[in-house]
C-alpha cells in the first residue's frame, strides 16, 4: 500500500480565500518533489444560501509519497522551508500519516524543526520495519 501524508493548513482569522491561496502555493512546491501526486482535497458542500466554509477543508492536501525512500523527508523539508517564509502570519500545519499526527503552530523555529525531525524519523523507521 502506498504511503500517504495528509497536510492540513490553517491560519488564525484568515479568510477562506487566503487559506486556499496558501494551500495552492504549497501544493505547487510539493509537486516539484519526488512524489507521485499532491491532491487538494475538496471541501464539504455548504448548504444553499449560506456562506459558512470549513477552512480546514480548504487547506487540505493529500501527498502520495510513492516508493521513494526519501520522499517523506523531502516533503517535510519543503513544508518547513515554506513555513519559514511566513514568520509574521505563521500558518498552522497538521501532518497525519499512518494514524500518527503532529501539529505545529505557535512554536519556535527550533521546536518546529525538532518536531518534524522526530515525525520523519518515526515514519522512516516504521517503513523500514514493514
Amino acid at each position: 500500500m502506498e504511503k500517504q501524508l495528509l497536510i492540513l493548513l490553517s491560519e488564525e482569522e484568515a479568510e477562506p480565500e487566503r487559506v486556499a491561496e496558501l494551500t495552492s502555493y504549497l501544493r505547487e512546491e510539493l509537486l516539484d518533489l519526488d512524489v507521485d501526486d499532491v491532491t487538494a482535497l475538496p471541501g464539504a458542500e455548504t448548504p444553499p444560501g449560506t456562506r459558512a466554509v470549513d477552512v480546514t477543508q480548504i487547506g487540505s492536501l493529500l501527498v502520495a509519497l510513492g516508493s521513494s525512500a526519501t520522499a517523506l523527508s523531502q516533503v517535510v523539508n519543503a513544508v518547513r522551508s515554506w513555513l519559514d517564509r511566513f514568520h509574521d502570519s505563521r500558518p498552522s500545519l497538521r501532518l497525519e500519516m499512518d494514524g500518527d499526527a503532529i501539529e505545529v503552530s505557535k512554536a519556535t523555529d527550533e521546536q518546529i524543526a525538532e518536531a518534524l525531525r522526530v515525525f520523519v524519523q518515526q515514519h522512516a523507521t516504521a517503513g523500514a520495519r514493514s
